[in-house]
């Protein structure tokens, strides 16, 4: 079952284009390259980076929990 936005965006081109012109404007900025950078750090310093075991650093828990959970959190 696809999500709501996914179902919104395939239907709808014009918004789907903007929408992609968005993301890759605000993931090219200097915040944005200096937090995935800090992120991969995290990643190589414990030892997990590349190494497929679906865990990711989360900053506000201070620790690894897994990628489901992770990116799911609001």
């Amino acid at each position: 079952m696809a999500s709501k936005s996914k179902e919104y965006y395939d239907k709808n081109p014009k918004a789907k284009k903007l929408k992609k012109k968005y993301d890759t404007e605000y993931h090219s900025t200097a915040e944005r390259k200096k937090y995935r950078a800090f992120l991969n750090k995290k990643n190589r310093d414990a030892g997990t980076y590349g190494n497929g075991d679906g865990l990711d650093y989360d900053h506000a828990e201070k620790r690894f929990i897994s990628k489901v959970r992770n990116r799911s959190k609001k």
